[in-house]
């Protein structure tokens, strides 16, 4: 049975946030006999309730909740109030993700020393090194059913990636599969394999897909030590005299304010919401806010290099059926600074559905270029570039000046402009995703800029040295003992791949430090 806890009781550990470094955070804590609380801004939609049909499934997942932008990005001009495609329920993002679970290459964890300095960037090299992480990778691919791993067998290539394939083959790339992914390739784990339905992005109604809503959580309520409380958005992080946190303040469904007591708290918001609620939660001792004395709260924002590259053919391709993002070029993500930037980019398949693909593929810019594409969307194939971009200090997540939301919390402004070395990547990018098709007959091959991003980083990045960042390589806060941070804002650099992996991978090893230090009586 789920546990249910009182306000008062202040021997919890109180998660906020339900997404991969939250909920999965959770499920590892309770497993070990630790009482947790999660607080989930969202409400719990259940994967039956999904909704096969993106505007409407948009409409039922999407954290919509107002946001400003600033900066020389695309979104900020296309799309100003949606600077991240993220998702407000219990599960969080991972009820809307592609299921892309890819380790960091060990070069990615110490930057500055392999790529030096970068001018206008804030490279630095992160506290841990893929050895530190590799038992933990292990952890976390078993309990994903990552496939490739763990004898797991991957899953089929559908007519997308079979037009990828002949053009990465073409141009010679060597490194070309269905991917490493999340999704259960056979029945695995209580639940069932992939259907193949095409709708992965927005909810997998099979549950076959990994999420902490289905594969984490109910598996820690059943151990009567995890209560999630939806509908509950954190406000305030409260602390005592001594600058140790007691509690969190939170508005229910009703708007009411509520007070949890807790014994420690760990913020797992994404890389937007978690810098403004420690930035909210400024006080006489942090008037700078809640673990900033670096200054570094809300700064070095990442949201990887991205755009697309879509191709139409002679004959239809169907590039709509099947598991979306099964396939993948690993081979230009490697640190090659002689293609005229540092760092490297994966592409992946990608299928948009037409009312998406209207509106992502290029707002605004209807004409004959665009219709044509949507006419011939039956023989369409389609790729992603997910790459590694620049943390910059000027990239940040800020509290806006005036504008407050429903709770009278500031809401975040999100400011961000592209690094050369993201532009000079994407153009690379672009130019390989167009050779590719072109070199299977593509009668047409076009980019498409960067849509509102889904994997937000940095903000609140680990490091060695206090003053360097805001958490250690636990993800503690350097200031404050008994506060963490569990989701990819801990990130020190943003790698290549798609960041769920890595931010489930530091949960599981959070959870152990956290029970160790628990047990010793330090936290």
């Amino acid at each position: 049975m789920a546990a249910q806890y009182d306000l008062n009781d202040d021997h919890v550990v109180v998660i906020i946030g339900s997404g991969a470094g939250g909920g999965t955070l959770g499920n590892e804590l309770a497993q070990k006999g630790i009482d947790v609380v999660i607080l989930e801004a969202g409400p719990r939609i259940e994967y039956e309730d999904f909704i096969n049909d993106e505007w409407a499934s948009f409409s039922q997942l999407a954290w919509l909740d107002n946001r400003t932008t600033g900066g020389g990005w695309r979104v900020s001009k296309d799309f100003p109030n949606l600077p991240a495609w993220i998702v407000k329920a219990v599960g969080g993002t991972t009820t809307h993700w592609a299921g892309a679970s890819l380790r960091f290459q060990e070069h990615e964890f110490k930057t500055l020393t392999h790529y030096g300095k970068v001018e206008g960037a804030s490279l630095l090299d992160w506290p841990i090194t893929l050895a530190d992480l590799e038992p933990y990778y292990d952890k976390a691919e078993d309990k994903m059913g990552v496939t490739r791993t763990h004898g797991i067998e991957g899953l089929p290539g559908n007519n997308n990636f079979k037009v990828f394939k002949a053009g990465a083959d073409k141009l010679g790339y060597k490194e070309c599969h269905t991917g490493n992914m999340a999704i259960n390739s056979g029945e695995r784990d209580g639940r069932m394999g992939c259907q193949q339905t095409g709708f992965c992005f927005q909810g997998c109604k099979w549950g076959a897909k990994w999420s902490t809503l289905y594969a984490e959580i109910p598996k820690g309520e059943a151990t009567g030590k995890l209560e999630v409380r939806p509908n509950s958005h954190a406000v305030k992080i409260e602390h005592d005299a001594s600058g140790k946190i007691t509690a969190v303040v939170y508005a229910d469904k009703d708007g009411k304010l509520q007070s949890q007591k807790a014994r420690l708290v760990c913020v797992a918001c994404n890389s937007i919401e978690s810098p403004r609620l420690l930035l909210n939660s400024a006080s006489s001792m942090f008037p700078d806010g809640l673990a900033n004395s670096s200054g570094q709260v809300g700064k070095n924002y990442m949201r990887h290099t991205t755009g697309s590259v879509y191709a139409i053919f002679d004959k239809p391709v169907h590039f709509y059926r099947g598991t979306t993002m099964a396939g993948i070029i690993r081979d230009e993500a490697k640190h090659d600074p002689g293609r005229g930037f540092v760092g490297g980019y994966e592409l992946e398949t990608l299928a948009l559905g037409i009312p998406f693909m209207a509106a992502f593929l290029n707002p605004g810019g209807w004409g004959r270029g665009f219709t044509t594409a949507l006419d011939h969307y039956d023989s369409m194939a389609g790729m992603w570039i997910v790459g590694e971009d620049m943390p910059q200090e000027q990239n940040a997540v800020k509290l806006h000046a005036e504008l407050k939301d429903k709770h009278g919390m500031p809401i975040p402004d999100v400011w961000f402009t592209d690094h050369p070395n993201d532009i000079a990547m994407r153009n690379h990018a672009y130019k390989q995703g167009i050779a590719l098709y072109d070199a299977v007959g593509a009668t047409r091959s076009f980019p498409t800029p960067p849509y509102p991003s889904t994997h937000n980083l940095g903000t609140n990045r680990m490091s060695e040295k206090a003053a360097d960042g805001v958490v250690n390589k636990f993800g503690q806060t350097h200031d404050v003992k008994n506060l963490f941070i569990s989701d990819g804002s801990q990130f020190t650099t943003g790698g290549a791949e798609n960041p769920t992996l890595t931010i489930v991978t530091l949960a599981i090893r959070q959870a152990d430090y956290v029970a160790k230090e628990m047990a010793a009586g330090t936290i």
